[in-house]
Order: structure tokens, then C-alpha cells, then sequence
């Protein structure tokens, strides 16, 4: 519902798309600036910017925002210039890239420009760009052009279950950047007697030296409440959120929740939370070991709907007992969508993330032979469940589309073929969300500005990532062209993981990024990774106000 909470702007970003803002925008602030290009405008119909940036040099001139190609325009140089020439003045602006005739999505429209791109960032949108010089020009006819997704959610070289999850920064993000995903978080575990912002500097130095394919990000999984006092450091270095695991021998009791909350919204910052009862899954574990019932069926009879239900609706209440926001990771049950839903519907700030193998997946698989593959925590949860997910997808409840992406090696997972409790928890999924959720707005179950919105706007938004998100000037050229007409089925031989098997295998994608973009530098072409090992770079984030 149109009155449910929506994240927040940026919290540094001005709103530009206001047209009586333009001049101002223009004549005072740093690019980018907002110019609305002419069109005959159909009923119901609203008019869409024409985006420019403009040299500090070429801002003295006033602009006709309704009508710039129209009429002539007064320049700063003493005389009349129309916004195009403007634009092209002093030789032409010499630009890196432009992506022509495409169908550009926004997480609300699509429209056909073309799309220009300069040091790294977008510079300019335009219904034509014929007349801007490049060094490459990449003609999109027939192609959609969106944003770069961002995978919130990831487990990079993490270690769990006695073994490390396959896929290091370079691993996981080049497998990203196959799927048209230009940005990645991984959390990172806080070490015993580690202050926040040691667990971030050490993480960050970790993924710089695998030599990350695509920008990083980092949440810190708090494990260590001794040093809760700490937090504000690492906001002030730029990471502003903090993970909580309701599960887990280090996981945390209530009250640690509580004070961890508590101290989020005084320093600025956003808790993200694993949500299931560990004290009932504990016991089931247990009683299901007793009785001799350890296949891959067990682990998710050990943690059904009412184990994740449960702890999510605890989670809520402490949130709204201090008005503090969270973030409900990897939601896989239908009794905590009707949690959130309950809690939106009463104004709290109360996001909720999905992954596709909720989507796509149900409990059936752990009958499976190869059961054991699917095993993650929580689990994939019945049809109703799953249908349920969907249904908050469409009414825009699910806030978010991420991975929990934790690869193990198809030997690591054996090692639990007759005993569920030694299964290292974890699948791979970071190269197939973006083309899973694509696939399905372009079969119609939801619109493609929707599948933007959760799988790039809103992580971007809620993350603080205020130069990531969409296609807009002066954000980084984090761009995928996408071809609708592509049909792809995935293969374990056609991934780009350093896993050696995946729970997607034969799964068919209606539609498939054919080039990704990281701020501009393909990384990506038909099939084919072409980036440079250690072009990503770690994103610092603003902090909630």
C-alpha cells in the first residue's frame, strides 16, 4: 500500500527531479543537473528528464527547463546557446561510452535513450547522443539497459561447518559481474576481542588482496558485545550496518539484541537480523539425532515455518519497543511475511530481504538425491511459503532480493550425506539472482522497473550506497544490457563460481544480461568474463540521519 514504509532517500542526495529545482541545480549546485527534454505528452503520461552534467565553465547560462531545444539559450560566453550546443562547446564533450537505442529501466519506467558515461560515472541521458564523440559506442537496439544489481547479502571466504565457503572476493564477485551484479556485501564475522572497525579494516584488506572483480561492501556480524562501544567508528568510517544471528552457538540472547539495537539508532546505523528460535531448533536437532533421523529431510524438520515465524515476530517487538529500524535477512516463511506486513501496515521501519531459492525452491528438495546440496539456514520451506514470498514480492512488501551466497564444494557437502548436522549451510546464488528475478518480469509475473527497484533501488537506499542504485547522472556507470530475447539455461560448465556444482542446474532463464558494466569497464561480455581482477573497490556508506 502506497502509505506502507518505502526506504529512505539517501541520506546526502538531493531530490533533482523536481522541475521548478533545475535552474537552481544549474547555476549553484555540482552536476548533476536535471534538463527536461520536449515530448508531445500522451494523457496520464508525466514528462522525463533529460540529463546532462555540466562543466563548472558552462554554468553561467540560464536553461528553459520545459523547452531547451526550442529556442536559443543565453550562455555564459556572451552568446545564444541552445542546450545541446552547449553541451558540445569547446570541441565537443569527449565521452568514454555510450550505450545507444536501448530501452533504459528505472525502478519506475522505462523509456528508450541513450546513455553516455565519463570517468567512471554516468554523464549524460538523452532521447540522442549521436552527436557526443566516444571512444566506444555499443549499439542496445532490441536490448534493455539497467542498473547494476547489488547483492546485499553474501558469505565470502567465510568459515563455517569446519571448511571456508569456496568463493573468495574474487570468486564470488566475479561470478557477480557474470550475473549483472556490480556490487556485493559481504558479512563479515567480528573476532573475539576485535572492536568493529578492526573486523571491517581486516575484512577489507582480505578482499583487496583476492582482488575483488566488482565493488564491495561490508556489514559486520556482531559476536563480541563487550565491544558495542565501538560502533560508532566503524559508522564513521563508513560502515553502517551490523548483522545479529538469533542462532548459533554465537549468536545472541535477547537482551544482547536489544542493547545492540539501542545503540544502532544512536550511532546512526542499521541492524540486520538472522531471525530463528535457536533454543527449539536446538531441541529438535537433538530429538531427531536420537530417534536415528539425520538425513538432509531433517534439517528442515529440525527448523520449520514456526522456528523462523517465531523469532521474526520477537525481532519486531523489540524493534518497535525502541522505534528503531531492522532489516529480517533471507525471509523464507510465510508467518514472518505476515509479521512484517503487520508491522509496516502500523508505520514501523521494518525492511525484508528474500532470496530466489526461496522462490524458486520448497522443502521438497531435501527428499532429493542430492538433497544435501540445498541445505541452508533457515531452510526452503513449503509451497505455501513460497507462494507467499511471491505475493509479498508483487505487493511490494519484500523490500529486497539477495543471495545468502555461501558456496561449499560438492565434497564438503558429502560430508553430511547421512548425517544432516555436518553439512556445511550454505548455496550459491550470487550469478543467478539478477537473471531469476529479470526472467520473471519478463514472463509478467512483475514489471521490470519492479525487479530494479528490489534487486538495485532499494538495496542502494536502504544501505546508504548514494552512488549506486540506478541510472542517473553523476552515479557510477554500474550498467547491464539485457537481451529479452535470450533464451539460457543454467549449467554448472556455463557459472563463473570457483564452486564446483550448483542447486540451479537445468533451471531456464527466459531473457539474459549479455554485458555488465562496473563504473563503466566491462567486465562482462556474452558469456565471457573480461574484467581485471582487482578492479573493485570497497564502498563506504552514509549514515542514517
Amino acid at each position: 500500500a502506497s502509505d506502507r514504509h518505502r526506504p529512505p532517500p539517501p541520506p546526502d542526495e538531493t531530490n533533482l527531479c523536481a522541475p521548478q529545482a533545475a535552474d537552481a541545480c544549474v547555476l549553484s549546485c555540482p552536476a548533476p543537473a536535471y534538463i527536461y527534454k520536449e515530448a508531445e505528452l500522451q494523457p496520464g503520461q508525466v514528462r522525463r528528464p533529460f540529463l546532462f552534467t555540466i562543466d563548472s565553465e558552462m554554468r553561467q547560462g540560464a536553461f528553459d527547463t520545459q523547452n531547451p531545444f526550442a529556442k536559443p539559450i543565453r550562455g555564459g560566453i556572451g552568446k545564444p546557446q541552445t542546450t545541446a550546443n552547449l553541451f558540445l562547446q569547446k570541441g565537443g564533450l569527449f565521452v568514454d561510452l555510450i550505450i545507444k537505442n536501448g530501452t533504459i529501466v528505472t525502478e519506475k519506467e522505462m523509456f528508450k535513450a541513450d546513455i553516455a558515461v565519463k570517468d567512471q560515472k554516468i554523464a549524460a541521458i538523452g532521447a540522442d547522443l549521436s552527436d557526443v564523440k566516444a571512444d566506444k559506442v555499443v549499439d542496445a537496439t532490441g536490448k534493455l539497459v539497467l542498473p547494476g544489481a547489488i547483492d546485499a547479502h553474501t558469505h565470502l571466504a567465510f568459515p563455517f561447518g569446519g571448511t571456508v565457503s569456496s568463493d573468495d572476493f574474487f570468486a564470488g564477485t566475479r561470478a557477480a559481474a557474470c550475473g549483472g551484479t556490480t556490487m556485493v556485501f559481504d558479512y563479515s564475522g567480528q573476532k573475539k576481542g576485535e572492536s568493529f572497525l578492526e573486523t571491517v579494516k581486516r575484512r577489507e584488506a582480505e578482499a583487496l588482496e583476492d582482488g575483488p572483480a566488482v565493488d564491495f561492501a561490508i556489514h559486520v556480524g556482531i559476536t563480541d558485545l563487550s565491544m558495542l562501544d565501538t560502533m560508532q567508528e566503524a559508522v564513521d568510517y563508513g560502515v553502517s550496518s551490523f548483522k545479529v544471528y538469533m542462532v548459533y552457538d554465537f549468536g545472541v540472547k535477547d537482551g544482547d539484541f536489544y542493547q545492540v539495537l539501542q545503540k544502532s539508532k544512536e550511532c546512526g546505523s542499521l541492524v540486520c537480523v538472522h531471525a530463528e528460535n535457536n533454543e527449539v531448533l536446538t531441541t529438535l536437532i537433538k530429538q531427531f539425532a536420537d530417534e536415528g533421523k539425520l538425513s538432509p529431510w531433517y534439517h528442515y524438520a529440525s527448523r520449520p515455518e514456526f522456528v523462523a515465524g517465531e523469532a521474526s515476530r520477537r525481532a519486531i517487538t523489540w524493534a518497535k519497543s525502541l522505534d528503531a529500524p531492522l532489516y529480517i535477512v533471507h525471509m523464507s516463511d510465510k508467518e514472518g511475511v505476515e509479521a512484517v506486513t503487520k508491522a509496516k501496515d502500523e508505520g514501523l521501519e521494518i525492511y525484508m530481504e528474500t532470496c530466489p531459492h526461496y522462490l524458486e525452491f520448497t522443502r521438497d528438495v531435501f527428499k532429493r538425491e542430492d538433497g544435501r546440496n540445498f541445505v541452508c539456514s533457515p531452510p526452503m520451506k513449503g509451497e505455501e511459503s513460497r507462494l507467499a514470498l511471491w505475493d509479498a514480492v508483487k505487493r511490494g512488501e519484500i523490500d529486497t532480493i539477495a543471495t545468502d551466497h555461501c558456496p561449499f564444494q560438492q565434497s564438503e557437502k558429502d560430508w553430511g550425506k547421512d548425517d544432516f548436522r555436518k553439512i556445511p549451510n550454505g548455496c550459491a546464488g550470487v550469478e543467478n539472482m539478477y537473471p531469476y528475478m529479470l526472467s520473471a518480469a519478463n514472463t509478467g509475473v512483475i514489471s521490470f522497473p519492479r525487479a530494479v527497484e528490489i534487486c538495485c533501488f532499494n538495496p542502494a537506499k536502504i544501505f546508504g550506497c548514494t552512488q549506486k542504485g540506478s541510472l542517473a547522472v553523476g552515479k557510477d556507470a554500474d550498467i547491464v544490457i539485457y537481451d529479452p530475447t535470450k533464451e539460457f539455461t543454467i549449467h554448472q560448465s556455463n557459472m563463473h563460481s570457483d564452486s564446483d556444482h550448483t542447486i540451479w542446474e537445468g533451471i531456464e532463464c527466459h531473457g539474459y544480461p549479455v554485458q555488465t558494466y562496473s563504473r563503466g569497464h566491462l567486465v562482462y561480455d556474452n558469456g565471457e568474463y573480461v574484467g581485471e581482477r582487482g578492479w573493485g573497490k570497497m564502498v563506504k556508506r552514509a549514515a542514517r540521519k
